[in-house]
């Protein structure tokens, strides 16, 4: 090893030793600054008001859409434009308010949770959190009560335009097609009636009126296809008739009550908390176990640090002396 090298390490040695001997010669300097900063952040956190935390998570409401299918349900809401609606209305605007008992700190889908909401809230108690939250909630069910009333009206709307539908059917439309029954199978008799009497005038003129014979038996033809196509009408009437006895009258009745099981309450099911508010007995802040601890080593790191700038200003000075 070189003589530098010796001097050297010599050197860092003294420096090392000098370091050592100013800090154990401040020592009671250290040991004083220190506690006073390490008390003053113990008064500061025992000083500070406690702020509590309490949370809701939010099942987003829904309905049934039909019967078919019992996952078949439609959200009473998008959860990503209700969290940034309410982000507004309970967060934003009130968000210089100041020297409040509470209010809302975030309002959240969770992850990969969509048709859910997390409500957290912070305040000075338990209990004034609790009503913030619940404010919240009181608004969403609110307004989601709204789109389940309108739903629901909208059906039994749908069921009272059944009803008048299969009234209007049993008293205009199927009493108008009897009329018309009636009415064709009069026309249908007279008729036959009429190619009756020409049966028996082509029978007296057969013989002594050829000519006049012939044009009867086209007339006959012509009266016995007028009477065919009469026939055929009131066969489509009669089927038509039975048609909106029976089938039609049977649907709208199936989609009535389809209907009507669908206002049934287990079908709606309004914004709701799962569980309850949860809250906790310990504040979140100030978190004084931690405060005290950077405390104590900032006080203990900055009084070292005075007392190496002090030595360096008092050295300075004899150096100028």
């Amino acid at each position: 090893m070189s003589n530098e090298q010796m001097n050297y390490i010599q050197e860092d040695e003294i420096n090392l030793r000098e370091l050592f001997k100013t800090i154990w010669a401040k020592k009671w300097f250290i040991v004083i600054f220190t506690c006073i900063v390490t008390l003053g952040a113990v008064v500061y956190a025992l000083l500070k008001t406690p702020v509590y935390e309490a949370n809701a998570l939010m099942e987003i409401g829904n309905y049934k859409l039909d019967n078919t299918n019992n996952n078949n349900r439609n959200f009473l809401d998008n959860s990503a434009q209700l969290e940034k609606k309410l982000n507004v209305l309970f967060i934003d605007l009130y968000k210089n308010e100041k020297d409040v008992d509470a209010k809302i700190s975030s309002i959240t889908v969770p992850k990969k949770q969509d048709g859910f909401l997390e409500i957290k809230a912070e305040g000075i108690s338990n209990e004034a959190i609790t009503r913030e939250i619940q404010k919240v909630i009181a608004y969403i069910q609110a307004e989601h009560q709204k789109i389940l009333d309108d739903v629901k009206q909208r059906r039994e709307l749908e069921i009272s335009n059944i009803d008048s539908r299969i009234e209007n059917i049993k008293s205009r439309e199927v009493a108008l097609l009897d009329e018309k029954i009636s009415l064709q199978e009069e026309n249908v008799i007279g008729y036959k009636k009429q190619l009756e009497m020409i049966d028996a005038n082509i029978k007296k003129i057969e013989d002594s009126n050829p000519s006049l014979a012939a044009l009867k038996l086209m007339e006959k033809r012509d009266l016995n296809n007028f009477i065919l196509s009469l026939n055929l009408q009131l066969l489509e009437m009669k089927n038509k008739k039975d048609e909106l006895e029976t089938s039609v009258i049977n649907e709208l009745l199936e989609k009535k009550n389809l209907l009507k099981s669908m206002l049934l309450p287990h079908n709606y099911k309004n914004t709701q908390v799962i569980g309850k508010i949860i809250t906790n007995d310990y504040p979140i802040k100030p978190k004084k176990r931690l405060i005290v601890t950077v405390a104590f080593v900032t006080g203990f790191i900055l009084s070292i640090f005075l007392v190496f700038f002090i030595e360096f200003i008092k050295g300075f000075k004899e150096e100028e002396n």
